[in-house]
């Protein structure tokens, strides 16, 4: 059974940095290209970042470029998202989510997905 498990989420104040980890299960996780998404109250969950199976190639919203990074061990079967200079915008559930195909800004490509984790940015 294919488990996506996100951690990290947490509340903090808007400037602070956060890491939130994806560890997944039950898959062959380097076949994967791998996503971030968020979905804040009352809107519609939106992407954040994707990474190519190799981590070669990473893709972001405009709202986080230059303060979102992306990365994945292949080794640990892990995602990570490195949050930096937080915004109070940036107040969501984070999902990740995992893609047989190409690495894609577009969630109805993603097979699997995690059942989030909050974070909180307070001004």
């Amino acid at each position: 059974q294919v488990q996506l498990v996100e951690s990290g989420g947490g509340l903090v104040q808007a400037g602070d940095s956060l890491r939130v980890s994806c560890a997944a299960s039950g898959l062959t996780f380097s076949s994967y290209a791998m996503g971030w998404f968020r979905q804040a109250p009352g809107k519609e969950r939106r992407f954040v970042a994707t990474i190519s199976w190799n981590g070669a190639n990473t893709k972001y919203a405009d709202s986080v470029k230059d303060r979102f990074t992306i990365s994945r061990d292949n080794a640990k079967n892990t995602v990570y998202l490195q949050m930096n200079r937080l915004e109070p915008e940036d107040t969501a559930v984070y999902y990740c989510a995992a893609n047989l195909g190409p690495y894609s800004d577009y969630p109805n490509g993603y097979l699997h997905w995690g059942q989030g984790t909050q974070v909180s940015v307070s001004s």
